[in-house]
Formats: structure tokens, C-alpha cells, sequence
């Protein structure tokens, strides 16, 4: 007759398949086994390991877009981490908080947990997580329109990282290295970057990075010029964001792909691809993506001369902007509503 597990050791076998769905990009399934642990840590009772199931539950509703649950989670187990005294915890939970006001476009609070957990990082000599907070800091700098001090940044990670043989950190801080690159304009620059993580998210099998990659290479192929390769590439990554249920990636990926067919002049497609970008986001709570999106249809109605849409779109994506606490969206409206005048 089988013995019935140890409820610690239950906890920490339900734990290691729990990580295998999340590295797999499975939210959902890894949400059920977090939430089973939560239920476990408190009959058992321990309150260090209710922490832990609370930042893994809070991951998982990150996973699935459902940031203000992440929130609440991340703040319970910053409770219980401080609670006893468990300063790694402590530190984990901040950058998680990070994350998740980041996502939420509040970027000035994503900065403060950042810098409170970077500070605990730094006192527990852990290199490793004190990277993974800088990367999330350097992301933050190229949203808010400081790509050169997002590339000092990076390229210090990056140092680290080959240093400390983080492979897949490294593909990580190439994309976001990348992503500052095109920011500044500089495509060909940009392009080098990416397409060295690529080959590295492919040896870990991460498809979630893979993907971002892939999506990050065909915007810089629109960039250049290159509709028609942005459009093939676009289309393969939409394949796999639906595959892994990647909701967030594949509105991003559906809004890229307006774009470009915006750009070839087939507004019906573009359109069409455009609003069903927008109802994802809506579904999400993505007031960023959805106020991007709104700007994007606001320039194909502008292009066609329909000035009453195209302001209305605009005026959605201002009223959207402004409510994420995000400067360099609200001048960007702004300019493309004078425009119209």
C-alpha cells in the first residue's frame, strides 16, 4: 500500500511540476497547482511557505494578464516575507510588485519597488537577482524615452550576465538592448541584437522568448522597408502566441500586423485586425496596448480623410494615456490630434 506524502514534501513536488508549466508559458495550469499550494501551506500551517505560494500565484495571474489580482497577491507575500524577517522573499516580492505596476503603466512605482528590492539584493550579495531588477529598470528607461540611459544599462547587465553564465538572461538583455536600439531609430543595430537572442531562446526551448523575439525582428523588418518579410514573420508568431495562450502576445502581434497591412494601404485588413487586437486588450484591463491601438486606427482614418474617426480614436487613446500615468504617449496623441486641425 502506497504511504500518503509528507505534506511539506507534497507541497514541494506540487511546487517543481507547478515551475515546469510556468517555464512552459501554461498560466493556467500553473495557477491551479499555485493555488492548491496556498491551500496546503495554510492546514499545515506554514506561513514561509503561504508566502511562496502567494508570489507563485501572483506570477501565474501576471502570466494570464490579470494584473491587479498579481498586485494583490505580491503584496501579501511582501507581508509575509517582512513578516519574518525573510529578506530574499522581501526582495522577490518588490521586483514581482515592480513588474506588475510596470505592465500597469505606472512606471514611477514600478521604479520605487525596484529600487527598495535592488537595495536588499545588493545587501544579500545575489547577483542574480539584482540583474533580473536592473533589466526590468533598463525597460522602464526606453518606455519613458531615455533609450541611452536604457542601453548604459543594459550593456552592464549584459556583462553580468556572461559573467554569472546566464544564458537565457543574456537572450533577455540582447532583446532589450535591442528594443533600445530601435527606439533610438538605429534598425540595423537593433536587428544584430535580436537576431543573436534568437539563436539562445531556441537552445533553452523558451517559446515565450522566441516569440518576442521573432516579433521584435519583424517590426524592424517594417521599419526598413520590408512589409511583406515583417508579414510573414508576424504570422508565425502569432501561430505560436496562440499555441502557449499568450492573450497579451497575440493582441500585440494582431496590432503589429494592422500596422504593417496599414502600411501596404490595405486599410480593411488593417482595420479588421486592429479591432480584434482592441477587444484583447479590453478583455485584459490593457489600457496600453488598447491606447496604442486606438492611436494606430486614429492615423488609418487620417490617411483616408476621415477626420470625425480619426479624432475620436485619438481622444480614446489620450483619455487611456493619461489615466496610465504615461507623459510620452500623452505628447504623442497630442501631436497626431494637432495634426488634424
Amino acid at each position: 500500500m502506497k504511504q500518503p506524502l509528507n505534506p511539506v514534501t507534497e507541497w514541494e513536488q506540487r511546487r517543481d511540476r507547478a515551475t515546469r508549466y510556468y517555464k512552459r508559458g501554461e498560466f493556467q495550469e500553473y495557477l491551479a497547482l499555485a493555488t492548491e499550494n496556498l491551500k496546503l501551506a495554510r492546514i499545515i500551517p506554514d506561513r514561509a511557505r503561504e508566502g511562496h505560494a502567494l508570489n507563485d500565484i501572483g506570477l501565474a495571474h501576471l502570466g494570464c494578464w490579470q494584473p491587479q489580482k498579481a498586485l494583490d497577491c505580491f503584496a501579501q507575500a511582501l507581508t509575509v516575507a517582512q513578516e519574518f524577517g525573510n529578506l530574499r522573499a522581501e526582495a522577490t516580492a518588490l521586483s514581482n510588485l515592480g513588474s506588475t505596476y510596470s505592465r500597469l503603466g505606472k512606471f514611477s512605482q514600478a521604479l520605487e519597488s525596484f529600487d527598495a528590492a535592488l537595495q536588499i539584493f545588493r545587501k544579500l550579495e545575489d547577483p542574480e537577482g539584482e540583474v533580473a531588477t536592473l533589466n526590468d529598470v533598463a525597460l522602464i528607461y526606453t518606455r519613458l524615452g531615455e533609450p541611452k540611459r536604457a542601453l548604459l544599462l543594459q550593456n552592464q547587465i549584459l556583462r553580468m550576465r556572461r559573467l554569472l553564465g546566464d544564458f537565457s538572461g543574456e537572450a533577455t538583455t540582447l532583446n532589450g538592448i535591442g528594443f533600445a536600439y530601435s527606439t533610438l531609430g538605429e534598425f540595423e543595430q537593433a536587428l544584430e541584437y535580436f537576431q543573436a537572442a534568437l539563436p539562445i531562446q531556441r537552445a533553452v526551448k523558451s517559446l515565450v522568448g522566441e516569440a518576442t523575439t521573432l516579433n521584435n525582428i519583424a517590426s524592424i523588418y517594417s521599419d526598413l522597408g520590408q512589409p511583406k518579410q515583417a508579414l510573414l514573420l508576424y504570422y508565425q508568431v502569432l501561430l505560436t502566441r496562440r499555441a502557449i495562450k499568450d492573450r497579451a502576445g497575440e493582441a500585440t502581434t494582431l496590432n503589429n500586423l494592422g500596422f504593417t497591412y496599414n502600411t501596404l494601404a490595405n486599410y480593411w485588413q488593417a482595420l479588421k485586425l486592429y479591432k480584434q487586437a482592441l477587444a484583447i486588450y479590453q478583455e485584459l484591463g490593457d489600457r496600453l496596448g488598447e491606447s496604442s491601438t486606438f492611436l494606430n486606427m486614429g492615423s488609418l482614418y487620417a490617411k483616408r480623410r476621415r477626420k470625425k474617426l480619426a479624432l475620436s480614436c485619438y481622444q480614446n487613446a489620450q483619455q487611456l494615456a493619461q489615466q496610465i500615468e504615461y507623459q510620452p504617449l500623452v505628447v504623442k496623441v497630442q501631436q497626431f490630434i494637432d495634426a488634424l486641425s
